[in-house]
């Protein structure tokens, strides 16, 4: 242990520094220049060979990049700088199989996202291409890869895709068959994973195919495959279900399938779909609890209140400017307003049902309304009940206008100013007769809002109501000025027009209209009657022709075309149109007899005389075709003479016994007669002007035939004179005069009439 210890020298008288000047001559570089074998390595490669006996290894530094090769005489590189740049890589070989491999299958991702991008611009035929010709070089690439590289090097999630955008694209195009055969071969493919799934789209297109077994088949399969923990994507599911057994008519499975969704999930459309499977069932009570459950689903947007800026701060105010109209903003307004929507619909299919009455039900919505998050809705069902009540036809008792008056006074006490309101309030008092009182209401209505075109069109009904027809026509000039193309507006115009006798401008009016609904029937027949009125029996024809091609179904317009064709000596086209009225009014034996006559006055005697045969069949006691063919049999000399003429006395007579009961019972007591008498007095004046509008028919159609007279016009003159000249007289064609349809305002046309406008 001690041998290696070293003690410092005994004697002190050493100096220190000795020694200090001594050195090994191997460091003397002044005699470099003379030491022979450092000249020849330095000239050589000789200083490279090891010189003779045993290095010492560098292993302590070789970390640092000292190796054997430095002692050889290379340089210290430990960077490697020395070796200049790297080679350039090594060119690809296109002509390799992988390299095809790799080419193929970008190109067809490239197709796959082709076919997307084309099928959401709305090109669904070049989307399908491209899917289709994604699907070929995708199988290519299949094969391709197969002969390179073992089968479980494939491309799954590429084929998948595949044939996923192909089966969208085929049901986009409405190719059914052909979607259903691509989504059976993903579903059957084991390798795929949560393939099953697709089973709901599978069940969507067999609902739009109306199969709506296999849809519910294969929405239930779906559903099986689908874990729990996907509850959105089940609820989807189960909404599809239900909506499914809604157009079977199952409406108690779809009610299950809705309930399910409102206790687990509650949405808008589940709970209106619900409220519409218990309507369907007739269940008022689980109605009631569907509105309730309805209006409590959450929307779960933003108040109102959030974009307004609480202060002056610049920066903030910008934020809330910028935010106001956002895509998230836009999208929390849709759904509000899808909300309101379904919420609005469901109170007015509910409420007539809920309740004894339709408004006892009305007012449970309101209430129910009222105690949700959708307060501001009440008024507005409010105001629909009070345009409902003034909508509804059947209601002609005085307490239901009444009703809908006070709910009008509701809406106009919440707000005064409001012409919306003002207009509504005037219909329930226009409603009641009480004209002058509704132009009040109509005119506060303008002069709070003088482009309150609605008011303005029921003021002009209020006049002429009232007769004022110069300030009527002045409402709906104005009104022609704001609403340049409005056949209600044009319609009116020319109806003053022909109320004042101005026949040339209720023409030129009509023809704006007729420029506005060329295929108005009831225009074009106004306008061939009022040309009529004016002796241009051309431009009538025109008009009446054109009405009847759009609407071969008025008799009015059937009636003037026959008498036209009769009084130009044309029976035989007279013939078709009063055939068509027979197919119209089949219980009308005059048409069946104008048919006849035109057969006769054509020299067709034998098609007349079978046409009055079939006519007697259908009415065995008809005097008049007795008569004629009695006529006709005598003329000809036919032996059912005998038989016809036998079966005609007998009716005449018993036509004869009965007129004479009508008259002794006239002249009998007198209590009865004069009662008849007074009320008929009493009511005479009303029946002129409230005559309905079959009453109104021409007395040409009115009157049954006479015995030389089968057909009597109205101005009097024979059409079918007698059997002797089949031509008869020319006639002039009987007048279709102006009936005053447009004073009672009974326009045919529910586009034109005088309805009231509701605000």
């Amino acid at each position: 242990m001690m041998q290696n210890v070293h003690l410092a020298p005994e004697t002190d008288e050493d100096d220190l520094y000795s020694g200090y000047n001594d050195y090994n001559p191997t460091y003397d570089t002044e005699e470099l220049e003379n030491d022979t074998a450092f000249q020849q390595a330095v000239r050589t490669n000789h200083g490279r060979r090891p010189p003779d006996g045993v290095t010492r290894p560098m292993t302590a530094v070789r970390a640092a990049g000292f190796t054997k090769a430095a002692l050889r005489g290379s340089a210290f590189d430990p960077l490697g700088q020395s070796r200049g740049p790297a080679p350039p890589l090594e060119a690809k070989n296109e002509d390799s199989p992988e390299e095809k491999i790799r080419q193929l299958e970008k190109k067809v991702n490239e197709l796959v996202e082709e076919s997307c991008i084309a099928n959401t611009c709305g090109d669904l035929k070049l989307a399908l291409e491209k899917a289709k010709d994604a699907g070929r070089k995708e199988r290519v690439l299949v094969r391709q890869r197969e002969q390179v590289t073992t089968p479980e090097n494939i491309n799954l999630d590429l084929t998948y895709s595949v044939l996923f955008n192909l089966a969208s694209q085929y049901s986009a195009n409405e190719m059914y068959a052909e979607a259903l055969n691509t989504y059976q071969v993903i579903v059957k493919n084991k390798m795929f994973i949560n393939a099953g799934r697709l089973k709901v789209n599978m069940g969507n297109i067999y609902l739009k195919q109306r199969n709506y077994s296999k849809a519910i088949k294969f929405y239930r399969m779906a559903l099986d495959q689908i874990p729990s923990v996907h509850k959105e994507m089940r609820i989807k599911i189960m909404q599809n279900i239900g909506v499914t057994f809604i157009k079977t008519g199952q409406y108690s499975d779809a009610i299950n399938s809705f309930e399910h969704i409102m206790s687990m999930a509650p949405n808008l459309k589940a709970g209106f779909n619900l409220i519409l499977s218990y309507f369907a069932v007739g269940d008022r009570e689980k109605m009631k609890k569907a509105f309730q459950k309805l209006i409590a689903v959450p929307l779960e947007i933003d108040e109102d209140d959030k974009y307004i800026s609480p202060s002056d701060d610049p920066h903030t105010n910008l934020v809330i400017e910028a935010i106001k109209n956002d895509h998230l903003r836009q999208m929390e307004r849709e759904r509000k307003a899808m909300a309101e929507k379904y919420i609005m619909t469901a109170a007015k299919l509910i409420a007539p049902v809920i309740e004894t009455s339709f408004a006892v039900g009305y007012d449970w919505c309101v209430e129910v309304v009222k105690a949700s998050q959708y307060v501001e809705l009440a008024n507005d069902l409010e105001i629909n009940k009070a345009i409902t009540y003034l909508r509804q036809k059947d209601f002609n008792q005085e307490n239901d206008f009444a009703q809908a008056s006070s709910y009008a006074d509701l809406a106009v006490n919440s707000d005064r100013y409001n012409p919306s309101a003002l207009t509504n309030k005037g219909n329930t008092v226009f409603a009641n007769g009480d004209y002058e009182k509704a132009a009040e209401f109509y005119k506060e209505a303008l002069r709070n809002d003088s482009s309150c075109t609605e008011a303005l069109y029921n003021i002009g009904l209020t006049y002429k109501k009232l007769n004022r027809l110069d300030e009527a026509l002045d409402c709906f000039l104005k009104l022609h000025a704001i609403l340049r193309n409005s056949a209600q507006v044009l319609y009116q115009i020319a109806n003053v027009y022909e109320l004042m006798e101005d026949p040339n401008q209720a023409i030129e009016w009509l023809m704006q209209l007729i420029s506005v609904v060329p295929t108005d029937s009831r225009a074009l027949s106004k306008l061939g009657e009022l040309y009529d009125s004016e002796g241009d029996k051309s431009q009538a024809f025109q008009y009446y022709y054109e009405s009847y091609r759009y609407f071969p179904s008025n008799i009015e317009v059937i009636e003037w075309l026959g008498a036209y064709y009769i009084d130009t000596q044309f029976c035989e086209k007279a013939i078709q149109y009063f055939e068509r009225a027979a197919l119209i009014q089949p219980t009308q034996v005059k048409w069946q007899l104008m048919v006849a006559s035109c057969f006769r006055r054509s020299g067709n005697y034998q098609k007349a005389l079978d046409t009055y045969k079939d006519i007697h069949r259908k009415f065995p006691e008809n005097v008049e075709c007795l008569r004629f063919l009695v006529r006709l049999c005598t003329d000809i000399g036919l032996k059912e003479v005998q038989e016809y003429a036998t079966k005609l006395k007998r009716l005449e007579k018993m036509k004869e016994i009965k007129e004479q009961r009508i008259k002794s019972g006239r002249d009998g007591p007198g209590g009865s007669r004069g009662k008849r008498e007074g009320s008929a007095g009493s009511d005479s004046g009303q029946n002129c002007s409230a005559n309905s509008k079959g009453e109104q028919l021409s007395a040409k159609l009115r009157a049954l035939p006479g015995t030389n007279e089968p057909y009597e016009s109205s101005s009097h003159k024979e059409i079918d004179a007698s059997y002797v000249d089949p031509l008869g007289p020319q006639v002039e064609r009987p007048k279709t005069a102006a009936k005053k349809r447009l004073e009672e305002d009974d326009f045919a046309d529910e586009e034109l009439g005088d309805d009231l406008l509701p605000e």
